[in-house]
């Protein structure tokens, strides 16, 4: 099997190549490096190609593939360019669905937690989407996007992955929009206390990369088109993780809190409801602290 990976030199796109070259599998991995890191493919057998999502004429390019896993997107939910954000993130997924409907081959592509803003949690795959930022509504309109065309006949599987909080290597390069585990392990490790919004008691699903990954490159298998929540189920509090960094590092930094100043555009707590992603037996298999030390241990301290 070939895969064309968008996105490919980013922080999951890269986790998914590599697992997908663990299985035999051919990668095209296509990126524009404008948000990525070419330390991320370095020892990669992919034919590595340079382009932009938003490009039709790079389609043209492209040799043939039997699926596309679509990782490439703006994540960056503090963004102000509202128009690079939704051009990026739902006219680059129009391209890359288009391509795959004429080819009729597979698409696999992330979509987001962010979708559901500050909804009921646990978060079901059918409740109302409240995106509080463009960054939610851009991957929101993509899930809109390929439901319109599920029903359609010849249509290929289209499976989109509402990734809720992944952290994990690969990550560095994205600096402020790297995942807090990584930024509070950054603060710990250099003595410093961890800095989280007043009291820690904030509650995210966090999910580590290598479950991501391996839930991504499954879903490619299956045997319908859906939207999927990809997450553990089990949401932990901020506090839990600098529990977790101080058990890892063998520190006892104590949190500094202080004001949250996002009120109103923040997520007091996600948390995913898995059930049918436990169906297909493909539940997360890490542990929120057993990802925490795996990160710290086998990647950060490395």
């Amino acid at each position: 099997m070939k895969v064309l990976v968008t996105g490919a030199a980013g922080f999951i796109g890269s986790s998914v190549v590599k697992l997908l070259e663990s299985k035999g599998a051919k990668v095209l991995a296509l990126d524009d490096f404008s948000h990525a890191d070419y330390k991320n493919l370095v020892g990669v057998k992919a034919d590595v190609v340079a382009g932009d999502i938003r490009d039709p004429g790079i389609y043209a390019k492209l040799p043939k593939v039997d699926a596309v896993i679509h990782e490439a997107a703006i994540t960056d939910t503090l963004l102000k360019d509202d128009t690079r954000m939704m051009t990026v993130n739902l006219e680059g997924t129009r391209n890359v669905l288009n391509f795959c409907l004429r080819k009729k081959i597979r698409l696999v592509y992330a979509s987001s937690a962010a979708t559901y803003g500050d909804g009921a949690s646990p978060m079901k795959e059918d409740q109302l989407p409240r995106p509080l930022n463009i960054y939610g509504y851009s991957k929101y309109r993509c899930d809109c996007l390929v439901k319109s065309i599920w029903d359609k006949k010849g249509s290929p599987l289209i499976v989109g992955l509402r990734y809720f909080n992944v952290y994990g290597p690969g990550e560095q390069h994205k600096g402020s929009a790297a995942s807090m585990t990584y930024q509070l392990y950054c603060q710990v490790k250099s003595g410093k206390r961890p800095r989280v919004f007043r009291h820690g008691q904030q509650k995210r699903d966090f999910i580590y990369v290598k479950d991501v990954a391996r839930i991504t490159v499954s879903a490619l298998q299956l045997k319908k088109s859906t939207i999927l929540n990809v997450g553990t189920g089990k949401p932990g509090s901020f506090n839990d993780m600098i529990v977790y960094l101080n058990k890892a590092l063998n520190t006892d930094r104590q949190a500094d809190y202080f004001d949250n100043p996002y009120v109103g555009l923040y997520q007091d707590e996600t948390c995913a409801d898995t059930a049918a992603l436990d169906k297909l037996g493909l539940s997360a298999q890490y542990s929120f602290g057993e990802g925490v030390a795996d990160y710290v241990k086998n990647h950060l301290e490395k």
